[in-house]
This record gives structure tokens, sequence and C-alpha cells, in this order.
């Protein structure tokens, strides 16, 4: 269920891996221009005390829930106003005999250029527990974590601030096939992702109709999904793009992600 949370999840840890070498040395700081470590980004989709729930079907059962919570209020990082944003994923006790899930990953995003300072990760999945702590050095264009140490390219993601960057992207001239290129971090790799535009629809979920856009987070097809488009994507048709309905198809089964409750969303969802 791991795979659920990040992109609610993108399940960025199927893509193929950017042939990135922990073996290089970080840049001097000298050599980067402080004018030039954080861009400004724009971002009118989400803000402080958002928060999202989500109910996960493994096939016909109801299997777990996730919850994405935005603190209300900013903290500093590195003399940067940043948000904390949480996401826990649990199975419901009914499954638990099954398959015992508790996860909670942690993202410090910078405010101002909607990039990760700080990435957390706790894990407890059947008999499986893992944790990570990554610091991004955006100056240094360096990133150190318990999984060790790489360079980086500007503006990288973790699993949980991609989420909140990608839903910042403005997708209101995009037309069908059209992609996004999106850098992930995780387990001591990063992730060339892509974003493909599919169009837009009409979606039925816990909290009505919804007009939605969709769009295919590309995977590489593995052991985990049948094929490299097997993941699909709803998110609001509105200025929130408020990640709405998951499905992916697995080599053995199914998963389906559906929204089921939000509070102080940034603007009224687009409902027909």
């Amino acid at each position: 269920m791991s795979y659920l949370l990040p992109i609610l999840a993108a399940l960025s840890l199927s893509a193929k891996p950017h042939q990135n070498n922990p073996q290089l040395n970080p840049i001097p700081a000298q050599e980067q221009s402080v004018d030039s470590i954080y861009r400004t980004w724009s971002n009118n989709a989400w803000t402080g005390g958002e928060y999202l729930k989500y109910r996960v079907h493994y096939g016909v059962i109801n299997a777990g829930e996730i919850e994405m919570t935005v603190e209300k209020e900013t903290v500093e990082i590195n003399k940067r106003k940043v948000w904390h944003i949480n996401a826990k994923g649990r199975s419901y006790s009914g499954f638990d005999w099954f398959f015992k899930v508790r996860d909670h990953f942690q993202t410090y995003i910078d405010q101002a250029s909607i990039v990760p300072h700080q990435f957390v990760k706790s894990m407890q999945e059947g008999g499986y527990n893992d944790t990570d702590f990554a610091l991004f050095n955006h100056k240094k264009k360096w990133l150190s974590s318990k999984k060790g140490s790489m360079r980086i390219e500007p503006d990288v993601q973790d699993v949980i601030s991609a989420i909140y960057y990608a839903r910042t992207l403005d997708i209101s001239k995009a037309s069908p096939g059209d992609t996004f290129p999106l850098q992930v971090y995780l387990d001591g790799v990063i992730y060339p992702l892509r974003i493909k535009y599919i169009g837009k629809e009409v979606i039925k979920t816990d909290i009505g109709k919804v007009n939605a856009v969709k769009v295919i987070p590309m995977v590489v097809a593995d052991r985990v999904f049948k094929e490299d488009e097997g993941l699909e994507l709803w998110v609001s048709d509105d200025a929130n793009k408020v990640p709405l309905r998951v499905k992916a198809a697995l080599a053995v089964g199914s998963i389906k992600v559906d929204i089921t409750g939000h509070k102080n969303l940034k603007h009224k969802l687009n409902k027909p």
C-alpha cells in the first residue's frame, strides 16, 4: 500500500531510475549564486489547513484510508518559511489480518518556491518496516539521506511534495497527449516521471459529481504494474486540482483510491 500514498500515489517507486551517482561530490557553495538558489513559483492551488481524506479499495474490498494535511501555519527551516505536510495511510482493522499498514510520510515545502527542504518516511507494512530522512540542500544541489547522498537537479521533489507541486502546474492550455516532466526522490534514487494529460470528464464520488481532468502518471511495467499506463488519476478541473480518484491495474489485482472528504480547500470545487 506504500505506492498509494505518494501520488495518491503516483507510484513513483516503480519508475525507471535517473542515472544519479551517489559518489559525486557536492558543488562548492561559492559556485552557486545566492540569487539563483530558489525560484519563485506561483501556488494558487492549496494553502495551510487543507485536509483530504481517501478510501482505499483492493479489488472489491475496502482496505484502508489515506489522510493528507497541510498544517495551518508555516515553520522556518534554513531561514525560509515552509509548509509542513503530513500524509498517513493505514489499513482498516478488518484488513489488518491480511496485510497491516501504518505509513506516515512528512514533507517540508518551501512556501515561495514549492521545493522540499526535508522529507521523512516511516513505513510499517506487514512484517516490513522502513524509515528514511532526507535533507535537500538546494544551494549545493545535494541531497543527504539515510539511503545515501547524491547530486540533485534543480527543483527535485520528494514523493509527497511532488503531489502538491503537480497541483500548481498550469494545465489550462494542455491538449490530449501533452506530458509534464517530474523528478522525484524516494529511497536513495531520483525517478524521472512524466504526467500525461488525457482530457476532461465528470466523475461521481462520495462528495458528489465533480468536473475532473484525467491524467496518467507514466510508470514502468514491472512486477507491480501490468503496463506503463496502468495508472489513472483524476483531479478536480478547477484551481484546486484536488486528486479525486486513482485506479491502478497491478500485476496481481487492482487498487482504487477515492476521495471521501475534504476541508479548507482554497477554492470552491467545480461541480456540474
